[in-house]
């Protein structure tokens, strides 16, 4: 073989490789899976080392996904799935996914403006949005945005209360307050990296335009974000304002009842993505007794790990009103910017219909408990 020949050889071999990607085209990966690796491959290290790590050893970043792995479904057959709906009502919203954008930080770490982005992206895909920041233009522009605001809590009842009084007059649909942020985690990757957080806010700087750190990562740092916060935060919410509030980071039962109790609209079984307890409780894992708790008295979201629309299937088949992902957007945004988000939300939905339609459900609403089981 002459070598020409062996050299298109090669690479026509390359080009059928499930490891080739080509890299300008939003529509070349096919899974979420393909769209972190490309995203890996075009983000700065420091950035792709804070989107994808957890906490430590990582074990709970590790048992999100593990836990799906251990459900299997029970499909039913002979049933006519020739329409299959995603639709959902949640809190007073029609939603046409049960798929919520998760509120996630560092977005500035992929590319600047970021928040306004994963926002018009949300737009344009008629998504639920959960975002502190970068909503305003669309709001102000009038435009039919789903968006929650969401919090990690608030110094005192005036506070709280004001910010609670500026969601709703902004056009917020809800108020989400992530509770399990009491202290900076210990995060290994960031520790080695020397991370700095200011660049959360700013961008990784370009090579020579490095400043002093103004915020950086250390090892077992003692860095208090909310540690007393309690559930007099819900209170206080709820009397500045009247649109739901959603308490993210629930895992036990015992804080899903008082969170029915407290007068909570809604809570989300989450474990921060691994990123702040490790060997905390895989959300899936949770989900179950957490539902039980609840007894249908409020809606029961989840998020963690989901990355297939049969991951998806399988939370709500526990028992799931909607999940939340974080992560998977951030992945459409580090390889293809809006687009890519946009793909992202698509092909998630696209493939829990799919599912859907392969077991024999045609509503969010139907699907039963007993469609998923551990082994």
């Amino acid at each position: 073989m002459k070598r020409r020949d062996a050299l298109r050889s090669l690479l026509g071999f390359a080009a059928a490789s499930p490891l080739y990607a080509v890299d300008d085209d939003v529509n070349t990966p096919v899974n979420i899976h393909e769209f972190e690796a490309a995203a890996k491959r075009k983000m700065h290290k420091l950035a792709y080392d804070f989107i994808a790590g957890g906490v430590e050893d990582e074990l709970t970043l590790r048992a999100n996904r593990a836990a799906y792995e251990r459900v299997v479904m029970v499909p039913r057959f002979m049933r006519d799935v020739s329409n299959v709906s995603t639709a959902v009502e949640l809190l007073g919203m029609k939603l046409d996914s049960p798929i919520i954008i998760a509120p996630t930080g560092g977005k500035n770490l992929v590319m600047p403006r970021a928040d306004e982005v994963v926002a018009q992206a949300a737009l344009s895909s008629k998504t639920l949005i959960c975002s502190a920041t970068g909503v305003q233009k669309i709001l102000d522009d009038g435009k039919p945005l789903l968006w929650w605001s969401n919090t990690i809590g608030l110094a005192d009842k005036k506070a709280t209360q004001g910010y609670a009084r500026r969601v709703e007059d902004g056009g917020g649909k809800g108020i989400v307050v992530t509770v399990d942020n009491a202290y900076q985690s210990n995060r290994d990757r960031n520790n080695r990296n020397k991370f700095d957080y200011g660049y959360m806010t700013s961008g990784v700087p370009k090579p020579g335009e490095e400043q002093a750190p103004r915020s950086p990562a250390r090892a077992a740092a003692w860095l208090p974000h909310t540690p007393g916060m309690t559930w007099e935060t819900v209170d206080w919410l709820k009397s500045g304002a009247t649109v739901p509030v959603i308490l993210k980071g629930i895992l036990s039962p015992e804080d899903a009842a008082m969170a029915v109790q407290r007068g909570a609209d809604a809570i989300v079984v989450s474990n921060h993505g691994g990123r702040q307890l490790d060997g905390a409780i895989a959300t899936l894992d949770a989900l179950p007794d957490v539902v039980d708790a609840v007894g249908g008295k409020i809606p029961v979201l989840m998020d963690g790990g989901l990355r297939r629309g049969t991951d998806i299937l399988k939370a709500l088949a526990f028992g799931a009103k909607a999940v939340l992902v974080g992560r998977a957007p951030l992945w459409g945004l580090g390889a293809f910017g809006q687009p890519g988000v946009e793909r992202v939300l698509w092909m998630l939905t696209a493939e829990l219909r799919l599912a859907m339609g392969l077991a024999g459900q045609t509503t969010v609403a139907g699907i039963p408990r007993k469609l998923a089981k551990r082994v």
